[in-house]
């Protein structure tokens, strides 16, 4: 596979082979969602004159949400977890039981889901401390109390703990229907092949039997002394610490992975509390074998990273994939063998995968701008062509396009996502035929680039030119909406911009099958790497980096975001954060026609950014009836009010908590106010100078309000839906900007360009300004 294709599968996936997801996704798919099965490439109606836009992936990656270098995981039937002591006890070092009993209760799903489950545990040294230093507490004298304590002897330790450690895993997993077993071994044992031979024979018969074996090393009669030596393929069998004798398990009873679980996230470039250390998410030997220095070992037990990393390459050299990853989530042993790439993963082939990885962000945003200049070297017709060529893709396309956004919204309901984050996300054929419509409005459009905007002679056949160029490389950081990916995309090439785009994992499927459709069409001349699609959180810091290569970040998402693109980068940021959009209704107002505009700026789509989230009424409203109807109106739609400390009472409804909310959904705030001066500074003071609008037909009164409402857009009796770059003629948006310089409001085209000088002489020299006259005369545009 090459660099970049990984970075744009679709995710076709089997319902049989999917089976950690979870019930309530699975009724979903019970009650009316399409199922979904696994597609060979020659299958895939994703096609547009005739090629197959997949056709070079083999059929395993179509599997789901998986990460391609976890693929493997869908071959897993036998895994060995092993946890150690860091994960089972607390900093004092008592038992973490909730992490105990999370382990547990992911271990009996495997089990459930037709797994086969060995467990390597530690802990039982430090349980038997604890327990030995009470009970020698509790049997000294007070002049005992007084002298210096030794330590006390690891293998009593070891002793006691064993049996409190396997009886609280019988005591758990009973609670969960569950029978476990004790196997303990100890470092001589692996010498005979005839031990070796019968304790995969037991445990085989155990897994047949639906039991867990839980293994521990026996360090009550351990003759080891020395650390860690040898890999767990040498056959002698040697083994120092429960990491190796994990390793050691894996390779004598077959199995298909390995989990080591930690107190950390997995292997880091430093030190894990460095904020300049990076998760390794594969390990390559060759590469970061001298790069890592490794800290302490483990607060409690014998091991720690440095003992995990030398188990897991052992593993994995003799072909047993091995993933590190964290112990202290509830969830990710699940998550390993979903196919996400959390962890640390070990793999045999991992030095093949640096030809299948992601392109670092640097080789993404360069292979971007490349693209872009070769798009400005096409001709205008050219450009439209592309443009007209991803609208009929998009058409062609719509099932399987919808088909993996299916499972994207499959995936968010049954993750509780909010409802409004699923109608963005939500694609249907309408709008699929809609976006195609706006792309094909671009492509009829006049072109952009080059344009000039003024000409002016300088002085005697010296004229300068002002025309209109691209910025260079965008980066559109986005949340939820796939659609917008769509729009990003075909205003960059209008534009001749490269373009880097980042989704939000909710619409991963979406996103990388519109990526794919729409790069499908890309001419040789220009090259499909004008527009990447970032597919990692992990690269959005490195790209914030980029200064020198990226020219303009546009943000689309929650004031969070927004902000900490802002604080993370210097790179100009062009966006808004919040959507908080208002109607005043002027006691001048027409009724009707004000009924009809906070209608339908609040439930056209209450989740769109350019939705009415605050009704401002004048307080004459109040005595008249007006107030009334407005408020019947929008509960007649089902919308929830909340009261601003002049409405609630009156009103009889609950009290917002705060003005500056965004609900992006059936519920909005209505205050009342004194005069449109009111308004204007209650707009001012908690909107999010986005788009507000004013219902009344005192047009004196409308001037002072759109001359003094400080925001994008502000509109006199229209809906603020109306903000909107298909809306206001430009075909598409790459958002709607709140920002004061540049752009401002919708942002199409004109918004993703700049421009440049051009000077055209014929021998001119400064030479301090002497010889020359200089006339500064306008001249007519010419194109």
């Amino acid at each position: 596979m090459n660099r970049t294709s990984y970075q744009c599968l679709p995710s076709f996936i089997s319902v049989s082979q999917n089976k950690h997801k979870s019930k309530k996704k699975m009724e979903l798919l019970q009650n009316g969602h399409k199922p979904f099965v696994v597609m060979k490439p020659s299958e895939l109606p994703l096609t547009n004159n005739g090629f197959s836009i997949l056709n070079s992936l083999s059929e395993t990656q179509y599997l789901g949400n998986i990460d391609p270098s976890r693929v493997f995981v869908t071959k897993v039937k036998r895994l060995i977890v092993k946890v150690g002591t860091a994960v089972v006890t607390r900093s004092d070092g008592r038992l973490a039981l909730g992490r105990i009993g999370a382990l547990c209760e992911q271990l009996k799903e495997l089990s459930t889901q037709g797994y086969e489950v060995i467990l390597v545990t530690s802990g039982a040294v430090g349980l038997g401390k604890q327990r030995l230093r009470y009970r020698k507490l509790a049997n000294s004298s007070f002049s005992d109390l007084q002298k210096p304590q030794g330590e006390l002897d690891g293998k009593a330790c070891a002793a006691v703990g064993q049996s409190s450690l396997m009886a609280l895993y019988d005591t758990m997993f009973s609670q969960l229907d569950v029978t476990s077993s004790q196997l303990l071994v100890n470092d001589g044992f692996f010498r005979d092949a005839g031990f070796r031979k019968q304790l995969s024979d037991t445990v085989n018969s155990l897994l047949d039997l639906r039991v867990i074996p839980i293994f521990n090393e026996n360090d009550a009669v351990s003759t080891r002394k020395a650390p860690y030596e040898h890999c767990v393929q040498d056959s002698s069998g040697i083994f120092w610490d429960n990491d190796s004798l994990a390793g050691l398990l894996a390779l004598e009873l077959k199995a298909d992975l390995l989990v080591l679980l930690s107190d950390v996230e997995g292997l880091y470039s430093g030190p894990p509390s460095d904020p300049n250390s990076k998760l390794i998410h594969t390990y390559i030997k060759e590469k970061h074998q001298e790069e890592i220095t490794f800290g302490d070992k483990s607060r409690l037990g014998r091991g720690g990273m440095t003992a995990k990393v030398n188990a897991a390459v052992c593993a994995a050299h003799v072909g047993i994939p091995v993933i590190i990853t964290s112990g202290y989530a509830t969830n990710n042993i699940l998550r390993v063998l979903q196919g996400e790439r959390i962890g640390t993963v070990f793999h045999k082939d991992a030095h093949l995968w640096i030809n299948m990885k992601e392109v670092s962000a640097r080789e993404m945003a360069v292979a971007a701008r490349e693209g872009s200049r070769r798009l400005q070297l096409l001709k205008s017709e050219e450009r439209s062509k592309i443009l007209l060529a991803i609208a009929d893709a998009l058409e062609k396309n719509e099932s399987t396009i919808r088909f993996e956004n299916e499972v994207d919204v499959a995936d968010a309901v049954a993750s509780g996502y909010e409802k409004s984050l699923i109608s963005r996300l939500t694609l249907k054929r309408e709008k699929i035929y809609s976006l195609a419509k706006s792309v094909r409005k671009l492509a009829d459009m006049e072109e952009p680039i080059g344009q000039i905007l003024k000409r002016t002679e300088l002085a005697d056949k010296l004229i300068l030119e002002k025309i209109s160029c691209p910025l260079g490389v965008l980066l559109i950081i986005f949340e939820s909406r796939p659609d917008a990916l769509v729009q990003i995309a075909a205003l960059a090439i209008r534009s001749g911009n490269g373009l880097l785009l980042k989704g939000g994992k909710e619409a991963r499927r979406s996103n990388a099958i519109l990526h794919k459709v729409i790069t499908s069409v890309m001419p040789d001349t220009v090259g499909d790497k004008l527009i990447g699609l970032v597919t990692s959180r992990d690269e959005i810091p490195d790209l914030l980096k980029l200064d020198d290569v990226i020219d303009l970040v546009v943000p689309r998402g929650s004031n969070k975001l927004v902000s900490q693109i802002k604080e993370s980068t210097k790179i100009p940021v062009l966006g808004h954060s919040d959507g908080i959009c208002h109607v005043f209704v002027d006691k001048s107002a027409n009724i009707d026609m004000a009924k009809q505009i906070v209608r339908d700026a609040k439930t056209d789509y209450p989740a769109a950014c350019n939705a009415m989230e605050t009704l401002l009424v004048h307080k004459d409203l109040s005595n008249n009836g007006g107030l009334n109807e407005l408020v019947l109106e929008l509960q007649r739609e089902g919308v929830k009010l909340y009261g601003g400390p002049k409405a609630n009472g009156l009103l009889n409804i609950a009290e917002t908590n705060s003005f500056h909310h965004e609900y992006s959904s059936l519920a909005c705030t209505v205050e009342i106010v004194e005069d449109v001066f009111a308004a204007i500074d209650h707009i001012n003071q908690h909107g999010s100078a986005h788009t507000d609008c004013i219902v009344t037909e005192d047009c004196e009164v409308a001037e002072t309000f759109l001359s003094q409402v400080d925001s994008a857009a502000v509109f006199h009796n229209a809906s603020t839906r109306f903000c909107d770059g298909a809306r206001f003629g430009l075909g598409a948006e790459v958002g709607i900007s709140t920002s004061r310089i540049h752009a401002r409001g919708p942002v199409g085209v004109e918004g993703l360009l700049t421009n440049r000088w051009i000077l055209r002489g014929n021998g001119h020299v400064v030479d301090g300004d002497q010889g020359i006259i200089y006339t500064y005369k306008e001249l007519p545009l010419k194109t």
